[in-house]
């Protein structure tokens, strides 16, 4: 079980330093009381093994607490955004069901309004404030410091329970909730912490949301190892990140791409970034751009650019030593993880251009409630009780075995006949002086069928020309993928986790999930 990574911490250590966010400072021995406590109120509230209960918190001790609390309850956590709005949080409400909701006051409108469209839920435990018409509240210190009783706890639980239902966005506007199971989250974690090799000297910074998986493992990672987790709650201001990072002598920097892009706009020689170990990047390539900025400006640390989406967590890494020359590429699977290329008639080979499909017990369970989703990506394999996770994302894998990511297959372009990448475009675009934003789609067109149309934000400072970003393009790309189309706008759309969401790429086609 999950909670067997916290309980180790605190054997090795008690009085180490766990979890620091703002004035908070936890101990391994603090979480580990405050779980066991927390896990006995739920019990005590009602909330038996296999229920979901809500976690509407942002960054935060609470959310550190209630993560391993639903677990040791033997109960399965359901992270939700912080910038959710309340006709989603309705939909996963009535999807999952929860028995239980923990929220902040930040979230308690949005959470208020959920809950008027839902029932059974048992309690509301509320970080700050507290009250509620019609679901009985109980605040959070009270949910701490209640619950003693360590008979009320639930111990009957195995790994294959689920642990996790995180939530998918996508463009159509349904989410899906992801299961994770206890082992599939151990497997994961023990897969990543074998390449970066954490241990307890390392301070783990963590920027992103709890409630993106990329986020969320950066607890497992740290608690598995003995590390210290340090939370913030956003990176609208790098400077106060980048200060953070010295204060508390952060080694560990999990990005994605649009932080890549606000860091490359400063000076990071104005900053003592000493104690960074290494930056791992997810979620979307990092553009090669940015690669070399890092490598220019942080000689001394270890760059992990990595692939991995919610079905499964992670599936491959580049070793940093190959930074330089394979800049592009995702790397190798990681260890307990197998992957193959699935071509057009669906035969599967381990090298080639094709889904990427994948095999590994990180593999999720399936959908929750969606039994047509899940037959539609996890398929049987050629071993008994074998389960392949088909991936919807389009990439090469070369005869030695590097994974190159070419997007998703419903993102690929197809113009003039030929094949465009979106994320080749925009690694082009990113390159460009002043462009701090780029996302590239498709539209219709009469003549090519679907045109390349590419999004932009540039920074106010630099100005630029759709003739000057049209001849960087031209100078740099086959004539059929230079957009036809630019436009400047002020921002572009984000995902939770702070993706950018390209919009439409093949006409009449629209991205399920952002990943």
């Amino acid at each position: 079980m999950i909670t067997s990574l916290l309980e180790g911490g605190a054997q090795l250590d008690p009085n180490r330093i766990a979890v620091v966010c703002g004035s908070d400072r936890l101990t391994y021995g603090d979480l580990l009381r405050d779980t066991e406590r927390a896990a006995a109120s739920l019990r005590s509230l009602g909330v038996a093994r296999g229920d979901r209960v809500a976690l509407c918190l942002e960054n935060s001790r609470e959310a550190v607490v209630s993560i391993f609390a639903v677990a040791r309850a033997g109960a399965v956590f359901v992270p939700v955004g912080r910038t959710i709005k309340a006709p989603k949080l309705k939909q996963i409400f009535n999807d999952c069901s929860p028995a239980a909701v923990i929220a902040d006051a930040r979230m308690r409108p949005v959470v208020d309004e959920a809950l008027s469209a839902v029932s059974g839920v048992k309690a509301l435990i509320s970080v700050g404030e507290t009250g509620h018409q019609t679901v009985r509240t109980i605040s959070f210190n009270d949910l701490v410091a209640g619950g003693t009783t360590e008979s009320q706890l639930c111990r009957e639980g195995i790994d294959l329970d689920l642990a996790a239902l995180i939530y998918t966005s996508g463009s159509s506007g349904r989410p899906k909730g992801v299961m994770l199971s206890h082992a599939n989250i151990l497997s994961a974690t023990s897969s990543i912490n074998s390449y970066l090799k954490n241990t307890p000297d390392d301070v783990i910074l963590d920027v992103l949301p709890l409630s993106f998986d990329y986020g969320l493992y950066q607890l497992f990672l740290a608690v598995s190892s003995g590390a210290r987790l340090v939370l913030e709650k956003t990176f609208v201001y790098p400077s106060t990140v980048l200060e953070l990072i010295a204060r508390e002598r952060v080694t560990a920097f999990p990005i994605v791409p649009t932080i890549a892009a606000l860091l490359a706009r400063l000076d990071l020689g104005h900053h003592d970034l000493s104690s960074l170990r290494y930056i791992t990047n997810t979620g979307a390539p990092l553009p090669p751009a940015h690669i070399r900025f890092f490598r220019a400006s942080l000689p001394h640390v270890s760059i992990f650019s990595m692939y991995g989406l919610t079905e499964c967590k992670r599936v491959s890494y580049l070793a940093p030593d190959e930074i330089d020359s394979r800049p592009d590429s995702v790397g190798h699977p990681m260890d307990n993880v197998e992957v193959f290329i699935a071509d057009e008639q669906g035969v599967l080979a381990a090298t080639g251009t094709g889904e990427l499909v994948i095999r590994g017990s990180n593999v999720m369970q399936g959908y929750w409630a969606a039994p047509d989703d899940t037959a539609r990506v996890l398929r049987p394999g050629r071993l008994a009780g074998q389960h392949l996770l088909y991936t919807g994302d389009r990439f090469r894998i070369d005869a030695q075995g590097y994974m190159y990511f070419e997007g998703r297959l419903d993102d690929v372009i197809k113009s003039r006949g030929q094949r465009v990448s979106p994320k080749e475009v925009e690694n082009v675009l990113y390159e460009l002086n002043g462009v701090i934003g780029a996302a590239v789609s498709g539209i219709p067109d009469e003549v090519l069928g679907t045109a390349v149309k590419a999004r932009i934000v540039v920074d106010p400072a630099i100005p630029l020309t759709e003739q000057a970003v049209l001849r960087h393009c031209a100078a740099r790309l086959e004539e059929f993928m230079v957009p036809t189309v630019v436009e400047f706008v002020d921002g572009l759309p984000l995902t939770d986790s702070g993706k950018i969401v390209r919009g439409p790429t093949n006409v009449g086609a629209m991205d399920d999930r952002a990943r």
